[in-house]
């Protein structure tokens, strides 16, 4: 393949030629810049201690490192070293390291399980078994009528990432709220995130379905407005009356009946 572009449309557009079965998929070209230059540059600006107190927020002291460390750009090590040496104290740290070891994990379960990630490790524990194969067009084309999840999803095309929460929340939002598998969502993220990658992406998914955690995971829109501040509930127009609404004990009864009964 070519190494040497004028600039970046330059490479852009060879891509686009290379591979007219991806671009064809999705358009969009990330803002987010690659090579270990621009790794390195991100590296020098992370807060452990930062980190572990505002990584819930949209707003709070993510690294963006995530699609470096995918690709091979920095290493796990590389980082951790990075990240003892920028604090007084390694407790500081502990919360930043142990993202890393968790993606260290995803991955020894991908080399045992191989493409066993993609099945069921275990029953959902939801109470359902009716769930749609398929990714709901809506959703797609971001047009749910939430703006948060259209937000979300928009975002997740544009630029091929999506804060580690509201990956979360949207996996919630398909498999909980919309009732479809797991696998539909995440073979849709690993379409068009940049640092997706099957472990990470998959058992995640897993976890928040419940096929691979003792309970599913979901929200309210307490929380989602906590975390983003409120930028997402304040201008939609199902604000009141969203699918979100409730004490997380009202929302488990609408979600889970028949799990509660049993």
């Amino acid at each position: 393949m070519r190494r040497d572009f004028t600039d970046r449309d330059d490479l852009v557009a060879y891509l686009r030629h290379e591979f007219p079965s991806a671009a064809a998929i999705d358009p969009h070209v990330s803002p987010i810049l690659g090579g270990r230059r621009q790794a390195l540059g991100l590296l020098q600006q992370i807060q452990p201690a930062r980190y572990a107190a505002s990584r819930n927020y949209l707003a709070g002291a993510v690294t963006h490192l995530s699609p470096y460390i995918r690709h091979g750009v920095l290493t796990l090590a590389e980082v951790r070293d990075f990240a003892l040496r920028r604090v007084a104290n390694p407790f500081e740290a502990l919360k930043f390291i142990t993202e890393l070891a968790w993606r260290d994990y995803w991955q020894r379960l991908y080399t045992a399980w191989g493409r066993g990630i993609a099945l069921d490790r275990e029953p959902y524990k939801t109470g359902h078994t009716d769930y749609a194969d398929t990714l709901p067009p809506d959703l797609r084309e971001a047009r749910t009528g939430l703006a948060c999840m259209d937000a979300f999803s928009r975002q997740l095309q544009e630029t091929g990432y999506l804060h580690n929460h509201a990956r979360m929340w949207m996996a919630a939002y398909v498999v909980h709220f919309r009732r479809v598998r797991w696998q539909a969502g995440a073979e849709w993220f690993l379409q068009h995130l940049l640092d997706g990658d099957p472990a990470s992406n998959h058992l995640s998914w897993q976890w928040v379905a419940s096929t691979f955690s003792h309970r599913p995971y979901f929200f309210n829109r307490e929380n989602l407005e906590k975390y983003t501040g409120g930028s997402y509930c304040r201008e939609c127009p199902a604000r009141g009356h969203c699918d979100f609404e409730g004490t997380y004990d009202e929302l488990s009864q609408r979600l889970f009946p028949i799990a509660l009964d049993s």
